[in-house]
């Protein structure tokens, strides 16, 4: 069963997250606009793609470009078309979890492009 499967907004836990589990319908709620979502998905394949190729072929100086890559389509998402302040800034271990969980859930049909 899909988690937020609406994107509909989940309140900030102030207690914090425990768990991918309980944080991921937040992350999802975040990400209510599909502009948003499709950069999120576009910049986390470019990214996992220029990683590895850049591990397999050794080109060690060039990860960091992997990595910026990635996260300049998810910011511009939030900033320019979700308008809200990316989870990064709170969670970057789930918030970087949630993003390969969606573009999984993307690309293997669970979740509409």
């Amino acid at each position: 069963m899909l988690a937020n499967p609406d994107y509909k907004k989940v309140p900030y836990s102030i207690n914090g997250y425990r768990s991918f589990a309980e944080f991921y319908p937040f992350y999802l709620g975040e990400h209510r606009n599909k502009i948003c979502r499709r950069l999120h998905v576009v910049g986390t394949l470019t990214s996992t793609t220029m990683l590895s190729y850049f591990v397999s072929n050794q080109m060690w100086s060039y990860i960091p470009l992997s990595i910026v890559t990635g996260y300049a389509f998810a910011w511009a998402g939030h900033f320019l078309f979700e308008k809200n302040k990316p989870a990064t800034f709170k969670h970057p271990f789930y918030s970087f979890a949630g993003d390969m969980r969606l573009a999984f859930e993307v690309a293997t049909l669970k979740r509409p492009f």
